[in-house]
């Protein structure tokens, strides 16, 4: 990929709070259109890495462009590119709807004709056009959310970044969530940037990457990271975990991972295998279950660790 087509291009970024690394030489591109993901537990990185996009921070180390434009040289330039949704509420309650949209829309040169066609366009996106008059401290959380998705839409940004767009939505309204932004991609070609901690929505991104301890230990589409797993997910469960990952890889020269507690291995056929281990080893097992890879397990074969580890 050139720069030329590259919506996002993150080169070596490294930062730090004080003593604690939070990104570590982070590397990799967007591609324009693409629907992209980053997805980590709190502490992961991406949001130090959302900040540094959307410009509220400057790498220390390495570089970032955003079609081009450099955000540590030309931040006025990357900043016209995109649409915000930041992870904490950003539209005054004391407001309407629409004159959140209005003062939003004169920060970035709009006015008269224009601004009220986009700002118009924008809520009926979003289901609120109805809702223009409203104040918004009298919405639900659910609908505020929508407001703040319509303020990203109004300038119709090239990039629209989202910092866990879904923080307090209920299911019926993530769905819509995304609804919106494929519509968005679908009618401006807009490429989309969403942060998350949430597995299913990462699963609804192109591609994804995922961060740990500030680094990209993983990077590709939901199905092609999955399949890397090569096969099922066993996982098993005793008193001696150790005695038993001993006695499994001389019995059937398979290496099980110990993760909290359990025996885990990536098998293809497992269920072939889960008969063979209980019969070999019966009465030393007291629990197994087989399942598909996830993105969670993706993360446990590349970390060691589950998601939510250190939480």
């Amino acid at each position: 990929m050139t720069q030329g087509d590259a919506a996002i291009r993150v080169d070596g970024v490294s930062y730090d709070y004080g003593s604690r690394r939070a990104l570590d030489g982070i590397t990799f591109e967007v591609a324009e259109g693409e629907v992209f993901g980053l997805l980590g537990p709190n502490g992961g990185g991406k949001t130090t890495l959302f900040r540094i996009l959307s410009t509220l921070v400057e790498p220390q180390v390495g570089r970032l462009h955003v079609f081009g434009y450099d955000v540590h040289t030309e931040q006025a330039a990357v900043r016209a590119q995109m649409g915000v949704v930041f992870q904490r509420p950003s539209v005054d309650g004391k407001l309407t709807v629409g004159e959140n949209l209005k003062h939003h829309g004169r920060l970035y040169g709009l006015s008269g004709n224009e601004l009220r066609e986009r700002s118009d366009q924008a809520l009926s996106r979003v289901g609120l056009a109805d809702r223009r008059n409203d104040y918004v401290e009298t919405l639900s959380g659910g609908q505020q959310r929508r407001v703040e998705l319509a303020k990203g839409l109004l300038t119709r940004p090239r990039l629209f970044v989202l910092d866990e767009p879904s923080t307090g939505l209920d299911p019926g309204a993530r769905r819509e969530l995304w609804r919106y932004l494929r519509d968005v991609r679908a009618e401006y070609g807009a490429t989309i940037l969403v942060t998350t901690h949430l597995m299913d929505e990462a699963e609804l991104c192109d591609r994804l990457a995922i961060l740990d301890h500030g680094r990209v230990v993983a990077i590709g589409a939901p199905a092609d990271l999955r399949a890397e797993i090569g096969g099922d997910v066993i996982s098993i469960s005793c008193e001696d975990p150790e005695s038993l990952a001993t006695r499994i890889e001389e019995r059937f020269g398979q290496h099980p991972m110990q993760v909290d507690g359990l025996l885990r291995l990536e098998i293809p056929d497992g269920h072939v295998f889960i008969s063979r281990v209980v019969e070999a080893f019966v009465g030393s097992i007291s629990g197994i279950s087989l399942a598909k890879p996830t993105l969670e397990d993706v993360f446990v074969h590349q970390t060691g660790h589950r998601f939510w580890d250190e939480q």
